[in-house]
């Protein structure tokens, strides 16, 4: 951390044993000892806020982001990629396409007269005498 050696330390221990004295220096010792154990102890805490810090900044980022995808319109931005001017959706729109190939009118059918109706389903055979639900309502036809 202070790149000190085994040889600096040997010269400070022996400075410290000279200023201090032999017997106020087991009490020095104990004291620098909580120094740098509150001076770590305040390292790491700040430490701790600092990387608080970037996770706080992280979270606000990714939310940024999934704010951002909610409000993706995936739909759109595929038509985006795909048919850029359009083209094709107009190609393809059900109700351009209506416009252009209406069907004509029959040639038989006049205009006062009226389609055919639907031929009877084969559930109703013809020998039936009108039991089915499809009769109905219907006078049974005598022959």
């Amino acid at each position: 951390m202070f790149d000190i050696g085994w040889a600096e330390m040997a010269v400070i221990a022996v400075v410290a044993l000279i200023v201090i004295g032999p017997r106020d220096l087991p009490r020095a010792l104990y004291t620098v000892g909580r120094w740098a154990g509150k001076a770590r102890g305040m390292l790491r805490e700040l430490q701790q806020g600092m990387e608080d810090i970037a996770r706080e900044a992280e979270f606000e980022d990714m939310k940024k982001k999934f704010d951002a995808a909610k409000k993706l319109d995936v739909k759109r931005e595929i038509g985006n990629a795909i048919d850029p001017d359009g083209q094709m959706a107009k190609a393809l729109d059900p109700v351009a396409t209506n416009e252009r190939h209406v069907p004509r009118s029959s040639p038989e059918l006049e205009e006062d007269e009226e389609p055919a109706p639907p031929a009877a389903s084969p559930a109703a055979a013809p020998g039936d005498s009108g039991s089915s639900a499809e009769t109905a309502g219907r006078p049974a036809q005598t022959s």
